[in-house]
């Protein structure tokens, strides 16, 4: 019978908290005035959370916030039109374009518009491509707030085996670029996978970045496996859940991030980390 392993979870409100606060110190000590500009198409009450959770996170660092709501029946070209000019005033220093947009519009176009030094999201082929590179470049947020999320253990990724569940652009694939930049050995999975089960009791670190709820069981955690999960759905009596299986993933993995208040709070944090990076990169100051 295998040993029952003590789980810790990983709180990923605070270590937000504390790079937020490392930031707002920064900004202060060095009397940096970075500039962020968001974008809010329609009118989504998910995504105007959102925006003002982004919002609030960047005035209390010291960040300026610049916000534009427009209505759904904004087109490409109108919106087109707002980022050329957002990448043109030397005034803002970040651009976030809040998704998802409102049906119609084409979402990779956009965000291909955006300038790849103002890309606080990370999401621009350029800079996704200096991911690839090992080049230093805006890192997608997510994907570099799991990273941080792993760190805190104080286990060395170098060597493990690390399975990432999800093939997104946004989280799956720069993830395992970044986990492979320390040296793990990576394996991404995805929904055709025949064998995801095994694939995952292999696992040394596993991200779950599938968006579906409970998808990975108890039973598929390795014994003392770092768990990061990206997921967070909304069942239908309302409340969150991630892509693990929580409670039954207790007394298997070592260390685990709920859902909420694991990965969600890092990636906010780190778009504020972003902006100030855009912001040093543009002045040649901080």
């Amino acid at each position: 019978m295998e040993q029952s392993v003590q789980t810790r979870r990983i709180d990923g409100k605070q270590l937000a908290a504390d790079l937020r606060e490392r930031l707002r110190q920064r900004v202060a000590e060095a009397q940096l005035s970075p500039t962020l500009a968001t974008i809010l198409v329609g009118d989504d009450p998910a995504s105007a959370v959102y925006v003002r959770s982004k919002t609030r996170a960047a005035r209390q660092i010291g960040i300026d916030v610049r916000d534009h709501h427009l209505p759904a029946t904004t087109s490409q070209d109108e919106l087109h039109a707002l980022l050329t000019r957002l990448n043109e005033d030397p005034e803002i220093n970040g651009i976030l374009l809040q998704l998802p947009l409102p049906a119609g519009l084409d979402e990779e176009a956009l965000l291909d518009t955006i300038a790849p030094e103002k890309d606080v999201d990370g999401f621009h082929p350029v800079n996704l491509g200096l991911l690839l590179r090992g080049r230093p470049g805006l890192r997608p947020c997510t994907p570099a707030g799991c990273m941080d999320l792993i760190h805190h253990t104080g286990t060395s990724v170098s060597g493990k085996h690390a399975v990432v569940v999800g093939r997104s652009n946004i989280v799956g694939k720069p993830v395992a670029l970044m986990l492979l930049a320390e040296h793990a050995t990576v394996t991404i999975c995805h929904s055709r996978t025949p064998d995801l089960p095994d694939q995952v009791r292999a696992a040394d670190i596993v991200v779950a970045a599938a968006g579906r709820p409970n998808m990975i069981q108890g039973d598929w955690i390795k014994p003392g496996a770092i768990v990061i999960d990206v997921g967070i759905n909304r069942l239908d009596d309302g409340s969150l859940v991630g892509d693990v299986d929580f409670d039954a993933a207790q007394g298997r993995a070592a260390w685990i991030t709920p859902v909420p208040g694991g990965v969600g709070p890092m990636t906010i944090a780190h778009l504020m980390q972003n902006t100030v990076e855009a912001f040093c990169r543009q002045t040649s100051s901080g």
